[in-house]
């Protein structure tokens, strides 16, 4: 029967269960060009173009930069011996031999003679009263009850859960929306549109608001362009560049 059958384990590998990386998983070298070239085939010459050289100047000297003195020439130095005067050496200090009293056996220590041990008491050390061990009460040995111990063999454990909202009885399982989902669409969108009407406010009509001079603004008996007019004449005083202005102390 189809309902008895249950699959066995194969008892070596079979190769059409294992993909294999394909062609383009290997890098194999070429067969053309002088760059990573297959060995195993035969290489042909090549040749390439080179590129022009610079020009080579023969003449590398810097010119005449340079003041060479008339005594130098390709031989060495001429010209007659030059003296020159020093100071008179300091004479060289003769060795010292140390004698008797100079060394002193006595202070020697444990390196020239056997001494016996020594101790001495010293106060507590600061590094014990940071010390960061955990105190034997730090640890906490698992629990045996239950199903989390874990040296010992425990028993089935069973609880009471709340009621799930997955697998229930009223889960949704096509998850179909509510009727609040819809949104109510417009009657006129589907029938007859009737017409709509607004009110608006009223509308002023054109004109010109510019302010305007009345009869009062004109004054015609001051204007004396298109008159005669009489010369007229002033009293003024006399002023002088050089008169200093007249000063007057109010401080009194």
């Amino acid at each position: 029967m189809s309902g008895d059958w249950v699959p066995t384990r194969p008892r070596q590998l079979i190769a059409a269960k294992f993909n294999s990386p394909g062609p383009g998983r290997y890098l194999l070298p070429g067969s053309t060009g002088i760059n990573f070239h297959d060995k195993t085939k035969h290489q042909a010459a090549a040749f390439s173009f080179g590129i022009r050289h610079h020009k080579f100047y023969d003449d590398c000297s810097p010119g005449p930069a340079y003041l060479v003195d008339s005594r130098y020439s390709r031989n060495g130095k001429s010209g007659e011996p030059h003296y020159s005067l020093y100071g008179r050496p300091r004479d060289q200090k003769a060795f010292s031999t140390p004698g008797p009293g100079t060394y002193s056996p006595e202070q020697a220590g444990k390196s020239a003679h056997f001494s016996a041990p020594c101790y001495s008491l010293a106060s507590r050390t600061k590094g014990s009263k940071f010390d960061k061990s955990p105190a034997p009460n730090s640890y906490m040995l698992p629990s045996i009850l239950g199903g989390k111990s874990v040296a010992k063999r425990s028993y089935p454990v069973f609880s009471i859960t709340g009621r799930s909202k997955i697998g229930g009885f009223d889960e949704d399982l096509q998850g179909t929306p509510g009727p609040g989902t819809y949104r109510v669409s417009d009657p006129s969108i589907y029938k007859t549109k009737a017409p709509l009407y607004s009110m608006t406010a009223r509308n002023q009509l054109p004109s010109d608001s510019t302010r305007k001079p009345g009869p009062g603004a004109h004054s015609p008996e001051k204007v004396s362009v298109n008159k005669n007019r009489r010369p007229a004449y002033s009293f003024g005083i006399r002023h002088s560049d050089y008169i200093a202005p007249l000063i007057v102390d109010c401080s009194d």
